[in-house]
């Protein structure tokens, strides 16, 4: 099932998915007896993240949580633009889970693909499958770039034709550099995907994405279709202005996505 859903603000947006996030970690937790929950980059969840430390910290059994990040760039994990150090400011340093359930990309490894390549296999040996199955995360978080990108799957790069590798290494021509990421098909298998979107410069790309012809080639976050699972775009009023139907704000437009 595909939602997707517009709010009037940030803050109002972040509330949201931290009650999603809290209540779907529960219910894992209940299910499974873990919750195994994708972490995303950039200064986008920052602040949702900051919000699940404090005023929803006593709602979410973080020892039976494990987290995981959908992409990381090839820094050491002390460097500014390390996904995980910031996941570690904003929530990890703040909450008491287990040092063994953070799952960290090893990205310092100068061997870009040998980091991929351990990834991949801490994601096996934590779920238990073997080369060639796909696991399902129980919460998985997504941010979407002005140009169509999600997690390090960007436009016209080679890790959008992945089809078997849970974890690949993606050159970036703009960047001039590796990234790690989850692949699609890892992302797809999850149980719920959660896209949080915020900001004008994201308006064009939401449009793109969720209206536009499926050219996943040049909006890469077109790949992000769970198999069995639930899609969920949250975004605030600025970044789902174009999102309108009859001239109204669509608050689900389920119908509309291809």
């Amino acid at each position: 099932m595909t939602k997707v859903e517009v709010f009037p603000n940030a803050a109002a947006l972040n509330n949201e998915a931290a009650e999603q996030i809290a209540r779907r970690a529960q219910e894992a937790v209940r299910r499974n007896g873990h919750c195994s929950i994708v972490l995303s980059g950039g200064s986008t969840p920052r602040a949702l993240y900051s919000l699940l430390a404090t005023e929803y910290g006593e709602q979410i059994p973080w020892a039976a949580c494990h987290f995981f990040w959908g992409d990381e760039r090839s820094v050491p994990p002390d460097h500014p633009e390390s996904n995980y150090r910031m996941a570690m400011e904003a929530i990890l340093s703040r909450v008491p889970v287990p040092a063994e359930n953070i799952h960290r990309v090893r990205a310092e490894d100068p061997d870009a693909q040998r980091a991929a390549e351990q990834y991949a296999d801490e994601i096996r040996a934590f779920f238990g499958t073997v080369s060639g199955q796909f696991p399902s995360f129980d919460i998985v978080l997504l941010g979407l770039g002005p140009d169509g990108h999600t997690a390090s799957l960007f436009p016209g790069t080679a890790a959008l034709q992945e089809k078997e590798k849970l974890v690949v290494t993606n050159w970036v021509e703009k960047f001039g550099a590796f990234r790690i990421t989850m692949s699609a098909p890892l992302l797809n298998h999850a149980a719920c995907v959660l896209f949080l979107v915020q900001g004008a410069e994201k308006a064009e790309a939401v449009c793109s994405v969720l209206h536009g012809a499926y050219q996943p080639e040049k909006h890469p976050a077109q790949l992000i279709r769970p198999a069995n699972g639930q899609l969920l775009w949250m975004v605030d009023e600025a970044a789902g202005k174009l999102c309108r139907v009859g001239g109204d704000l669509v608050r689900n437009c389920r119908s509309l996505l291809r």
